[in-house]
């Protein structure tokens, strides 16, 4: 619950305060967060040419310090879920409980894109399309691995729901 709640408060900062300020500068257009299935080099200037400098702005100085604070408490806080719900129904050297690092690594890709988008950011309108294919695939496997938590987690309930069973 330590780093729960303080995670939930930040995603809800960003999903109802950040992320809709980024967007207000480029409403027909999604942040790179929001595009799990990633996005082309094309989407990615079209995105940063149309919120304009003060989108820019908006995007680097106030959600993306944001999304510096969130991946470090999302993963810390759902690797300890699955961590207690695992240990409830596995021995400690399950090899299941590995599965609780996923989202120490969903946490690590959401990072690795956060820091292309500022390099982005900061090399508009000189940016290369290896530069966009990176950012994109790391959106794309941290929203993989975000979505593995989600199915682990309704995993874990599952099997805590439905009783005993030391495998």
């Amino acid at each position: 619950m330590l780093f729960l709640i303080p995670s939930l408060a930040v995603y809800l900062v960003m999903l109802f305060y950040t992320i809709p300020a980024v967007q207000s500068h480029a409403p027909e257009l999604k942040v790179f967060d929001l595009l799990p299935a990633g996005y082309s080099y094309d989407y990615a200037m079209k995105l940063l040419s149309s919120l304009g400098d003060k989108g820019r702005d908006e995007y680097l100085y106030t959600q993306l310090p944001v999304d510096f604070i969130y991946p470090a408490l999302f993963s810390i806080s759902s690797c300890l879920l699955l961590a207690w719900l695992f240990l409830k129904r596995n021995s400690e050297g399950s090899k299941v409980n590995y599965l609780c690092s996923v989202p120490i690594f969903a946490g690590l890709f959401d990072y690795l894109e956060n820091i292309i988008v500022v390099i982005m950011i900061f090399s508009y309108p000189d940016i290369s399309q290896n530069l966009v294919m990176l950012s994109s695939a790391a959106t794309i496997v941290k929203s993989g691995l975000t979505t593995i938590f989600f199915l682990l987690l309704f995993y874990g309930f599952l099997r805590l729901w439905i009783g005993p069973d030391n495998s």
